[in-house]
């Protein structure tokens, strides 16, 4: 009896732990494969219009920098016509003055009905292509980038590519170690998984900050999405209309993270509650279509199956005690191949020796996300309001 209980928890936990396995060794292996060869003879000047939305609800405080290094960038020749644009969307500070103060081009959006980022994308998008632009470049109000955003992803957009994707990482790594381990964090799931794709010849998938579409992307697959999710849930509109995002794996975008304070659990509950959200949303009709032959859908299914890394960590830790021996052999590959992943995302992230040395608390992180997770469950079953992250960069 206690052998057939631990063979169903076993089978359990494997189940449950296997597409996400999966999903990361595709992804690690993918990131170191060499690049693929850029066609040098497909280049057009397809974007001669872009507009780069920053959407921003009550930012008073930081929109004036995230304009100002946005203004900053390196022009591309190409461009007749470049636009920075803020949508100031239902608040209740100086976020639309402070904006104008900066040099931004002032969307103000209020209705209380239909509140969130995706709604604001939506109502700029809407706007900004009446006005003729060719493309849009999304960036959060938190934001700085690097010089070179602009050319990178306009070069893309020339070479023919439906959607960009940039590289998202912690402007203030330093801050505390949580925001530390965020960055860590973000070098796996920001860098190693979408330049996996790419390299796969697969589309990288939207992360919500540093991402471009062209008009023609939103004619063909309209920016619908509004739940808090908002960038995973455009992603698989994306990639189920057949159209692929490329990765600018040579530009970076830095968002601001909590250190400490409420800001951090309330974070974690938007982007894991909504993510749990949309794994009960989409993944059904994901599996369907992959039995219908769209092999191509299979990685995207086995992305949304892959649970935050801490939860799925835990899984494969009780998967190890149980008293199986193929069950335990799977275990040890898994949590090796965690780790192998992480190593990578630091090396090809650019991180160092202390990216590697904060591992050393991510036991207590990983207890942390536990005591979470019935707040993230009952964040899962309904849509979170957008609200300004409080920022606290204690230690």
């Amino acid at each position: 009896m206690i052998h057939a209980a631990a063979l169903a928890i076993g089978a359990l936990l494997v189940m449950l732990s296997l597409p996400g396995t999966l999903e990361l060794l595709l992804v690690t292996v993918g990131a170191i494969l060499p690049p693929r060869a850029p066609n040098p003879g497909n280049r057009q000047a397809r974007v001669r219009r872009l507009a780069v939305v920053i959407p921003a609800h009550d930012e008073a405080s930081s929109i004036a920098a995230a304009v100002s290094s946005v203004a900053a960038c390196v022009r591309p020749e190409s461009l007749i016509r470049l636009a920075i644009v803020v949508v100031a969307d239902n608040c209740r500070d100086h976020t639309a003055t402070a904006a104008a103060a900066a040099g931004a081009d002032v969307i103000e959006r209020f209705d209380s009905d239909r509140r969130g980022k995706g709604y604001a994308l939506q109502y700029a998008f809407a706007r900004l292509t009446a006005d003729g632009f060719d493309a849009f470049l999304v960036v959060d109000a938190d934001t700085k980038v690097e010089s070179n955003l602009l050319t990178e992803v306009v070069g893309l957009l020339n070479d023919g590519a439906d959607a960009v994707q940039t590289r998202y990482l912690v402007l203030n790594p330093t801050a505390a170690l949580r925001t530390r381990l965020m960055n860590t964090a973000l070098m796996a799931a920001n860098v190693v998984r979408p330049r996996g794709r790419q390299r796969l010849g697969l589309s990288a998938g939207i992360l919500g900050n540093g991402f471009a579409v062209t008009s023609g992307t939103l004619a063909a697959a309209p920016y619908d999405a509004s739940s808090i999710v908002e960038d995973l849930e455009y992603s698989l509109r994306l990639v189920t209309s057949g159209r692929r995002v490329q990765f600018a794996d040579k530009t970076t975008v830095r968002a601001l993270m909590p250190g400490a304070g409420p800001g951090v659990e309330s974070q974690r509950l938007r982007w894991e509650g909504g993510r749990f959200r949309m794994l009960g949303r989409h993944a059904p009709a994901l599996a369907r279509e992959v039995l219908r032959g769209r092999v191509a859908l299979i990685e995207p299914l086995l992305d949304l199956l892959l649970l935050p890394l801490a939860f799925h960590v835990v899984l494969l830790g009780a998967a190890l005690i149980i008293p199986i021996a193929l069950c335990r052999i799977y275990a040890v590959f898994a949590l090796t191949l965690v780790f192998f992943h992480i190593i990578v995302a630091i090396v090809v992230g650019g991180g160092g020796w202390r990216d590697l040395a904060v591992l050393l608390v991510a036991p207590f992180y990983v207890l942390w996300k536990l005591r979470l997770l019935p707040k993230i469950l009952r964040a899962a079953s309904g849509d979170m309001p957008w609200t300004r992250t409080e920022r606290v960069f204690d230690r």
